[in-house]
């Protein structure tokens, strides 16, 4: 199944989380679900190792399509979980607070999904979302739905629908980090959406990629998108194949998102699935209407950027982790003691992670990183070691 599970912070409890999922009913001719569970873990039980505390508690039953999706309230503190009813235009929203689980839900004026919905996204900044309606996995129509939402009421609104048919099954969905541009695919295609226009692009056309190398199985065709920590979008294929591909800057248009078609070998046969991680840093928005429920970075007077580099000291190879700025692009530079720039590189809004290869030519010694974004800065020294 699609984004069938969901793993959410606990509202007001750092060392709880919930999780959300559904499972599949043969109902004699597909697998629709019938229920939405919910588990409550506490990470301070078992010694610190973590334990179910609450398990498999019924939140919805109902005729369901496949896919759940997350979205942080906009008081910060909160979450909205979004499903599907199966052969019906209806959207349960469950509000997740510290206290309860409310229910509601909305007509979206959309054609009636049948089996999946393939999966339920929302941007970065939790304004827009979109599903998509494959008729079942069937080829008959796979357009693409995308609309706004307001992250204080949980309504959605402006519904657009962007056909991407082209003869073949389509199941991936993702936003770019800025939210501009959407990802969709069939099996053969990779599609990019302008959500300023509607245009629809093709990026991407399979290749004819066979994973593992050497083998007569299996196709490398398109399926499940995932926008990563690092700002790019991982995709997996509908076979069981060793092989993934990525999209390495998602808001570049047309073909300068750059597809790299089976560009990472995982070592290991892997089926389809991708992660289903919401946007967990989105802070709140007053602007909305909702008072801020948390303290947060939002609140400081200049920001944290809670910037790490790890090893260090390092050959030149290492990773960064950080937080930019709400909605904000950045950059990172890295400077020799002389003032000297000897890297530099684009952070997409909202990653969080990056791998950084400096120059080897480089003299053994400190470097200062620094990271800008939002016209604000943060640095971190760096030693460098040569064996």
């Amino acid at each position: 199944m699609t984004s069938n599970n969901i793993f959410l912070p606990y509202p007001g409890d750092s060392n709880k989380f919930a999780l959300f999922h559904h499972t599949a009913s043969f109902n004699g001719v597909y697998y629709p679900a019938l229920e939405i569970f919910y588990s409550i873990i506490d990470a301070t039980q078992d010694g610190g190792l973590g334990a179910v505390i609450t398990k498999n508690q019924i939140a919805l039953q109902d005729t369901l399509s496949w896919g759940l999706g997350a979205c942080k309230h906009a008081n910060g503190n909160d979450w909205w979980v979004v499903a599907i009813k199966d052969y019906s235009d209806i959207i349960f929203k469950f509000l997740v607070t510290d206290s309860t689980i409310y229910v509601s839900n909305q007509s979206l004026g959309i054609t009636p999904t049948v089996g999946a919905s393939v999966q339920l996204t929302f941007s970065q900044d939790g304004s827009k979302f979109i599903c998509a309606n494959t008729n079942g996995g069937t080829i008959v129509e796979h357009e693409v739905r995308l609309l706004d939402f307001d992250r204080c009421s949980g309504i959605f609104s402006n519904l657009r629908t962007i056909d991407v048919a082209d003869g073949n099954i389509g199941w991936g969905l993702a936003f770019s980090p800025s939210g501009k541009f959407i990802y969709a695919c069939s099996s053969i295609h990779i599609f990019q959406i302008d959500t300023d226009n509607l245009s629809v692009d093709t990026v991407a056309t399979y290749d004819g990629f066979v994973s593992p190398v050497g083998s007569s199985c299996c196709a490398t065709t398109f399926w499940n998108m995932y926008l990563a920590a690092n700002g790019k979008i991982y995709v997996t294929s509908g076979s069981g194949v060793q092989h993934i591909h990525e999209i390495n800057y998602p808001d570049s248009a047309g073909i300068a998102c750059d597809v790299q078609q089976h560009a990472i070998d995982l070592g290991y046969a892997q089926l389809r699935s991708v992660p289903n991680h919401p946007n967990y840093y989105l802070g709140c928005d007053t602007t909305l209407g909702c008072p801020c429920l948390t303290t947060g970075i939002e609140e400081h007077g200049s920001h944290d950027f809670r910037f790490n580099v790890a090893p260090n000291p390092t050959s030149g190879s290492f990773k960064i982790t950080y937080l930019l700025p709400q909605n904000h692009p950045g950059q990172l530079e890295v400077f020799d003691i002389n003032g000297r720039r000897i890297y530099e590189m684009n952070l997409p809004p909202w990653s969080t992670m990056q791998e950084v290869l400096l120059p080897s030519g480089i003299s053994a010694g400190v470097y200062n990183c620094v990271i800008a974004s939002g016209g604000e800065r943060g640095n971190k020294k760096v030693v460098v070691f040569k064996e």
